[in-house]
């Protein structure tokens, strides 16, 4: 099926790779306009091919999403290039561990700040436009958030990670229900293992506290899923297509479980 997305305009932050460049591929090839979102200056190289691709389809605007005011200035230029923002897929996240007995205030400070703070205020201005715009004319808004299955449970080394995943989960219920009077659809994805360029860095961080080798972890967590292997980015993006699609309008505060059977709920 192709064109499910055909000419709506989607924000996505966490753009410039893994899961969040994978979902931006797969929103332009099913047709949507993309304003694509990261933390660099200028887009990643794999965003500049896209835009070599798709032309004056993808946009790229640099935010920092801790920082509301630019959250502001973010949605002025996305909306002055492509209009109204109908799908938001709301990625943009940092990752770290310690033991709990040592973990401090400014990692607290740091992942809460983007996870949690940023992810929030992002889907409320985005929701907040998509309120005030609403037409006829044009399909009912939906959010994704991105969640985790580090969200579903705790983990001793990861307290402060998974704490910020399991909020996105709660706000997406939360939101849900505010939005649905609206027809506003806002649902999360919690990918299991995903073979992504992060995990090169959660394996260092696995190796230092828990005395591994290079690569251990990595390979210890994809042959530990029930289907046997770590996800990709891409399996991540199909599931973000069919729930900012038409596919899935009866579908809202629900968080789809990407993992391979990791988690059953």
């Amino acid at each position: 099926m192709s064109q499910r997305l055909q000419n709506r305009h989607a924000l996505l932050t966490g753009a410039a790779g893994g899961i969040g460049l994978a979902a931006t591929a797969a929103y332009l090839a099913q047709g949507a306009r993309c304003t694509a979102v990261d933390l660099p200056r200028e887009p990643s190289h794999e965003l500049a091919e896209l835009s070599r691709q798709y032309g004056d389809r993808l946009h790229y605007v640099a935010c920092d999403v801790s920082k509301t005011a630019d959250i502001d200035d973010l949605l002025a230029a996305a909306q002055a290039r492509f209009g109204p923002i109908e799908v938001l897929f709301n990625n943009a996240a940092i990752f770290d561990l310690a033991p709990l007995l040592a973990s401090d205030e400014a990692m607290y400070d740091r992942l809460f700040a983007v996870n949690v703070r940023g992810m929030f205020f992002v889907m409320q201005k985005v929701l907040a436009q998509m309120v005030a715009q609403r037409s006829k004319a044009r399909p009912a808004g939906t959010v994704i958030n991105l969640a985790s299955q580090a969200g579903r449970r705790g983990e001793a080394l990861v307290s402060h990670y998974c704490a910020t995943k399991a909020a996105v989960v709660s706000y997406t219920q939360s939101a849900a229900l505010a939005m649905a009077p609206y027809g506003i659809r806002v649902n999360a994805i919690a990918p299991g293992v995903i073979d992504t360029p992060m995990w090169q860095h959660v394996d260092a961080l696995f190796a230092r506290y828990e005395g591994l080798k290079p690569g251990e972890k990595k390979a210890a967590v994809g042959k530990a899923v029930p289907l046997g292997y770590m996800g990709s980015p891409k399996q991540v993006a199909d599931a973000a297509v069919f729930l900012a699609s038409d596919e899935a309008s009866y579908i809202t505060a629900q968080t789809l479980n990407v993992d391979g059977g990791n988690v059953m709920s």
